[in-house]
C-alpha cells in the first residue's frame, strides 16, 4: 500500500492489536510500573461525542510513551454501569436496565476501539456485574463493622469497641458518633439486651442508619444527591425536588474530614482542584455557645469562629428544618412560620447559598438570652442557614457579616458595632480591613481580636456556656437510593435491627423484576421482588447503593480483576501501589474524588491497601466546547407564504450595521419579494437565529439539501444566498448559504454535538487524535472547530511523502543521515520527550509539523532519521506509524520499540552559514567550520565566483570577519 488509505490501515492494525493482545498488561514485577487511568465513564445511550475522548487520548499518549520507555503499563478501561439514567429509561420503555446497559457499553467499546486506544480490555470491569459488586458489598460490610477512633485517627473493628464498653462504658470515648446524648456506664452497658446493644452500636458504625434531611424527588421515587438537584428540580428529567426527613443509610465520611484535608498537601493536583476540596470539607476552628430560650426549658447551641463578636448579636436565625421550630413558635406567628418553612426547606442548599440577593425570613415570636451580656434577642427562621452545617443555628452579628447585615436592615433589626465606630453599610471586607480593638463588648473592650477570642473562650468554658470546637462543612454521605438499578445493600433485618450478611453469601444478586417503579405503598422497587428474604426468612434491605459506590474503588480492582478470593491480592497492591496519572473532568472534584479518597483511607486503616492516597497525580482536562451554527429565518408577519425562508449571514451582518443605508433595505426588499410574492415594502420583518445540526455544515457553509431533509418542516424551505441569488431546486451553483457560529457547551439541544465516528470516517482516527491535542493546552477548555482539522490531516500525508512519493515510489534509503538531518531529529526527540512529560501535548503537534517541514526541505530519505521519528510519533498516531514501520521492513509492532535516545552532541553546531555582505548588502552564503581561522575564510570567500562578480575586478578595501556571525566586504 503506497497510498495513505487510513480506512484500511486503521482496520488492519486494530485487528492486529486484538489478535496479538498487544496491550495486555504484563505480570512482570521486575519491570518498573506505570499506572495510567481515565475516570470511569458512564455508558449513556448517546455514545461518545468528540469532547469525551480528549482525556483518553492524552492518557493513551502517555501510556504508549511509557511502554516505549520500558515500563510495565497498566492502562485499563471499564464502565460505571449502575445508575439512574438506565433505570429511568427502563421505566419509560419497559426494557430491562441490564439490556440497555449492555447495548450502550458495546457501542462505547466500538467507538473507543475505533480511536486506537491501547486499553487492556482483559482487565475490563463493570460495576453492574455481580462478580464486581460482590466486593463493593464486601467493602460496605467492612464499613458497617468498624468505628472511628479519633484518639488514634483510625478505623477500628466494632468488636474492639464492645470490649471497651464492657470495661469502661461509653462515656469519654473519643470517637465519631451520631447521637452524643446516649451515654452508658460500664454497668449500664452490660445490663442492656443484645438487641439494645446492637441498636446502640449503630450510632458508632461507619455505615449507619439515621434520620437525614434529604432531597426527595417524588416523580423519580428516589433520594438525590445535592449535585443532582438544580434550581429545585432534578438534573435528570427536571422534576420537582422537596426536602424531607427520611431514614437513610449513611457513610461517616465526616470522621475522615481532617485526614482528607491534610492529605491534599502531598498530592500533585491542580491548585484549583485542591482548593475546591478544601472548601467542600470546610474546616472551621471556633467555639460553641449556648443561648437559653426565654420562658422555655430549651437551649439553642451555635457554632462560631468569632466568639469575640458575641456582644454584637442582635438576633438568632434558625434553619427552616430545625427540629425546635415548632416548640419555639408562638401562636401569633404559627401560620406565618409554617408557610415560610414549607417554602424555604424545599429549596436546595445550592440555591439557598447562592441566592445572596434575596432576603427572606420569619420571626418565631420567641426570644433567646445572650449568655455573655444577658440581652434578649429575637429568634428568626432564615433559609440562608443550613441544617447540616454547625448546629443549624446562627448567632447573627450584622456589624461583621454582610448577609446578617442585609437581613437585619431589611427587617429593621438592631446593628451593634463591636469593632467599628461608624454606622455605614459595611461588608465583611470592610470589617476585616477596619478590624482593631473591641468596642461595645463588655469585658472584651479594648482587646485585640486575637486576645478577645482567647478571653471569650476561657469565659465560656469556665462558665459551662460552651466549649472550643473544630467544625467541618462536609456532611456524612447519604448512601441509600430508592432505586432498582444499583448494588443491593447486603443487610437483613431481625425485629427492625439491621445485621450484615455473611461474606460467603455474597454477592447478594439484584433480583429480577419487571416493573422498576416504587411500589404502590411507596416502597423502593425492590419491594416488588419475590422472596427478597434471607434463607432464614428475614427481610433484606430494599434500598440500593448510590451510583458512586462502585466507582469509589474501581481503580483497585483493575490491579487484580479476575481474583475470586479477595478484592485485590496483596501481591498486586504491593506492585501497583497507586495511580501515577489520573485524568478526568473537574466536575468530579467534590464527589467521586472525596468518596474515593475516603474509601481508600478506610481500607488503609484496615491494612488492606498500601497507601492512604491512591491518586498521586491528577489532571483535569478542559472541556471541548461545541461550535454551534445558526441559520436565519425571515419572519414577515403579514405574508401568506407558508414555506420557511432563510437568509445568508452576509445579509444579517449588513442588517446589524447601525447605519445600514436605505439602498440596502431597498435591495433586501427586492430579495424578499422573490420568496414572499405578496411582500410589501412597508411591512416589517425580523430574522430569527435557529440552531442547525453542525454535521450538515462544512466550514460554515450549509448543505442545503441535507438541511431540507433534516426536518420535515424545512423540506420546502427557500434560501437567499450570500450573493443575493435564490436557491431553488439546485439551480444555483455559484453561491452558498453561510451560517453564523457561536461557541457553547456541546449539547444535543444545540445540535452542536460532533460524533467522532463521522470525523474518523472522513479523516481517520490518527488525525482526530492529533487534532484534539492540537486544539490547545490539555487543562484548558477550547472550542471544537472542524474547520481546522484539515491541517493535521495534511501533516500526516506530508509525513507519508517522506516514505512514498506522489507516484508511489518507495523513497527510504540506507544512506547515512547528514548532520543537519540528525540535528532536526534530536531536536525533535528532546522536544517531544519534554512535551509528553509535561503533558504539553498541543506543542508536540506543532513540533512534529516543524520537524517534517524541515526534513521535507532537506529531502530526507535516510532510515536512520525516519525510524526513530516514527517511534516518536507512534503514541500520537499509532495506526499510521505501525503501517510505515512495517513498510520500513519490520515484522513486529512499533508499540514496544525503545524510545529514541537524545544525543545532545547533535545539537552542537560544527559549522556556520556565513552571510557574505558586500558594501552592506548580503549577496551570498558560505558554510565554514566554526574552528576555521579567519585568513582561510577570507581566501575562500574572495575566490568565490559570486563574490568576484560583485567585486567587478576591484580589490576590497577591507574584509571584516566576525566568527560565527558574518563576513563583510567593503569595496
Amino acid at each position: 500500500m503506497s497510498e495513505y488509505n487510513f480506512i484500511e490501515i486503521e482496520k488492519k492494525w486494530q485487528a492486529y492489536w486484538r489478535a496479538n493482545r498487544s496491550f495486555e498488561t504484563l505480570e512482570n514485577t521486575t519491570l518498573p510500573k506505570f499506572y495510567a487511568l481515565d475516570m470511569f465513564p458512564y455508558p449513556s445511550g448517546a455514545g461518545l461525542h468528540v469532547g469525551h475522548p480528549l482525556g483518553y487520548i492524552a492518557s493513551d499518549i502517555v501510556s504508549r510513551y511509557k511502554r516505549h520507555q520500558g515500563f510495565n503499563v497498566l492502562h485499563p478501561m471499564g464502565f460505571d454501569s449502575f445508575g439512574l439514567p438506565a433505570e429511568q429509561y427502563a421505566v419509560q420503555t419497559g426494557q430491562h436496565p441490564k439490556d440497555t446497559t449492555k447495548e450502550n457499553i458495546a457501542r462505547y467499546k466500538e467507538q473507543l476501539d475505533n480511536l486506537g486506544f491501547s486499553f487492556d480490555w482483559e482487565r475490563e470491569v463493570w460495576t453492574s456485574e455481580p462478580e464486581y459488586y460482590r466486593w463493593t458489598q464486601w467493602i460496605f460490610l467492612q464499613l458497617f463493622d468498624c468505628w472511628y477512633d479519633h484518639s488514634i485517627q483510625k478505623a477500628r473493628r466494632i468488636a474492639e469497641l464492645e470490649v471497651i464498653f464492657e470495661k469502661e462504658g461509653t462515656i469519654g470515648i473519643h470517637c465519631a458518633k451520631a447521637d452524643e446524648s446516649k451515654l452508658y456506664s460500664a454497668l449500664e452497658w452490660n445490663l442492656l439486651t443484645r438487641k439494645e446493644k446492637d441498636l446502640a452500636l449503630l450510632d458508632y458504625r461507619l455505615a449507619f442508619i439515621s434520620e437525614q434531611l434529604v432531597n426527595w424527588c417524588p416523580e423519580l421515587g428516589t433520594v438525590l444527591a445535592n449535585d443532582e438537584v438544580i434550581n429545585g428540580l432534578s438534573e435528570r428529567g427536571g422534576y420537582p425536588v422537596e426536602r424531607k426527613q427520611m431514614k437513610q443509610w449513611s457513610l461517616r465520611i465526616t470522621a475522615y474530614a481532617e485526614r482528607l484535608l491534610t492529605g491534599l498537601d502531598n498530592l500533585e493536583w491542580q491548585d484549583s482542584l485542591k482548593e475546591m476540596q478544601r472548601n467542600w470539607i470546610g474546616k472551621s476552628v471556633g467555639c460553641s455557645l449556648k443561648f437559653k430560650v426565654e420562658n422555655l426549658a430549651l437551649e439553642l447551641e451555635v457554632f462560631t469562629t468569632r466568639i469575640d463578636t458575641a456582644f454584637g448579636v442582635t438576633y438568632l436565625s434558625l434553619a427552616p428544618e430545625h427540629e425546635l421550630i415548632a416548640q419555639l413558635t408562638t401562636l401569633e406567628q404559627e401560620k406565618k412560620v409554617l408557610e415560610y418553612v414549607a417554602f424555604a426547606k424545599n429549596r436546595s442548599e445550592r440555591e439557598r447559598l447562592a441566592d445572596v440577593k434575596t432576603v427572606s425570613g420569619v420571626f418565631t415570636g420567641a426570644y433567646a438570652i445572650n449568655p455573655l451580656n444577658g440581652k434578649k434577642v429575637p429568634i428568626w427562621v432564615a433559609d440562608y442557614v443550613l441544617a447540616g452545617y454547625g448546629t443549624g443555628v446562627v448567632m447573627a452579628v450584622p456589624s461583621s457579616d454582610e448577609r446578617d447585615y442585609k437581613f437585619a436592615t431589611h427587617f429593621g433589626l438592631e446593628v451593634i458595632h463591636v469593632q467599628t465606630g461608624d454606622k455605614t453599610d459595611i461588608t465583611k471586607e470592610d470589617f476585616d480591613a477596619k478590624a482593631g480593638t473591641m468596642i461595645n463588648s463588655g469585658f472584651l473592650d479594648g482587646l485585640s481580636v486575637k486576645a478577645a477570642i482567647q478571653k471569650a473562650i476561657g469565659f465560656v468554658e469556665s462558665n459551662n456556656l460552651g466549649k472550643s470546637k473544630v467544625n467541618f462543612r462536609i456532611r456524612d454521605a447519604v448512601f441509600s437510593r430508592q432505586r432498582y438499578w444499583g448494588e443491593p445493600i447486603p443487610i437483613y433485618y431481625v425485629d427492625g435491627v439491621p445485621y450484615p450478611m455473611k461474606t460467603e453469601d455474597l454477592p447478594l444478586i439484584l433480583p429480577e423484576i419487571s416493573d422498576f417503579k416504587p411500589t404502590e405503598t411507596g416502597e423502593p422497587p425492590l419491594g416488588r421482588a419475590k422472596n427478597w428474604v434471607t434463607k432464614e426468612g428475614n427481610p433484606i434491605e430494599l434500598n440500593t447503593m448510590p451510583g458512586w459506590a462502585g466507582s469509589s474503588w474501581y481503580f483497585l480492582r483493575y490491579m487484580d480483576p479476575k481474583n475470586t478470593g479477595e478484592f485485590v491480592s496483596k501481591k498486586s497492591l504491593d506492585y501497583w501501589q497507586n495511580i501515577d496519572l489520573y485524568l478526568g473532568g473537574a466536575e468530579h472534584a467534590t464527589g467521586h474524588l472525596l468518596y474515593s479518597r475516603f474509601w481508600n483511607k478506610f481500607l488503609f486503616d484496615l491494612g488492606l491497601v498500601p497507601d492512604q492516597e491512591v491518586f498521586k497525580k491528577l489532571v483535569n482536562q478542559g472541556m471541548i466546547q461545541g461550535r454551534s451554527n445558526f441559520v436565519f429565518r425571515v419572519i414577515v408577519e403579514k405574508s401568506k407564504v407558508k414555506n420557511p425562508v432563510f437568509i445568508s449571514k452576509n445579509w444579517i451582518d449588513k442588517l446589524n450595521i447601525d447605519n445600514a443605508s436605505e439602498d440596502f433595505f431597498s435591495i433586501l426588499s427586492n430579495k424578499l419579494k422573490s420568496v414572499f410574492y405578496d411582500f410589501n415594502e412597508d411591512w416589517g420583518f425580523q430574522t430569527i437565529p435557529i440552531h442547525v445540526d453542525v454535521n450538515i455544515v462544512n466550514n460554515d457553509i450549509l448543505d442545503i439539501e441535507a438541511f431540507k431533509n433534516w426536518r420535515e418542516e424545512y423540506k420546502n424551505a427557500e434560501f437567499i444566498l450570500e450573493d443575493g441569488s435564490l436557491y431553488s431546486n439546485l439551480n444555483t451553483k455559484n453561491s452558498n448559504y453561510v451560517c453564523s457560529f457561536e461557541v457553547e457547551k456541546m449539547s444535543k439541544s444545540k445540535y452542536n454535538v460532533v460524533n467522532p465516528d463521522t470525523i474518523v470516517a472522513k479523516y481517520g482516527a490518527d488525525t482526530l487524535r492529533m487534532y484534539e491535542m492540537f486544539l490547545g493546552p490539555l487543562e484548558q477548555s477550547k472550542p471544537w472547530n472542524t474547520n481546522g482539522i484539515d491541517g493535521v490531516y495534511k501533516f500526516l500525508r506530508k509525513f507519508w511523502r517522506l516514505v512514498y512519493s506522489d507516484t508511489g515510489e518507495y523513497l527510504v534509503t540506507e544512506t547515512k543521515a547528514s548532520d543537519k538531518e540528525m540535528k532536526v531529529l534530536h531536536t525533535t526527540i528532546k522536544k517531544i520527550s519534554d512535551d509528553i512529560e509535561r503533558l504539553s501535548l498541543n506543542t508536540s503537534i506543532s513540533n512534529f509539523m516543524i520537524c517534517v517541514n524541515e526534513l521535507t526541505t532537506l529531502k530526507t530519505t535516510s532510515k536512520e532519521v525516519l525510524e526513530p521519528l516514527l517511534v516518536l510519533l507512534s503514541p500520537f498516531a499509532p495506526h499510521f506509524t505501525e503501517e510505515l514501520w512495517s513498510k520500513l521492513g519490520h515484522n513486529y509492532s512499533i508499540s514496544r520499540v525503545s524510545w529514541p535516545k537524545f544525543e545532545a552532541s547533535f545539537l552542537v553546531e560544527s559549522a556556520f552559514d556565513y552571510p557574505i555582505s558586500i558594501n552592506g548588502k548580503v549577496r551570498d552564503k558560505m558554510s565554514f567550520p566554526l574552528d576555521k581561522n579567519t585568513k582561510e575564510i577570507e581566501s575562500e570567500v574572495l575566490s568565490n565566483e559570486i563574490v568576484k562578480k560583485w567585486l567587478e575586478g576591484n580589490a576590497p578595501k577591507k574584509v571584516i570577519i566576525v566568527p560565527g556571525k558574518i563576513v563583510n566586504i567593503v569595496v
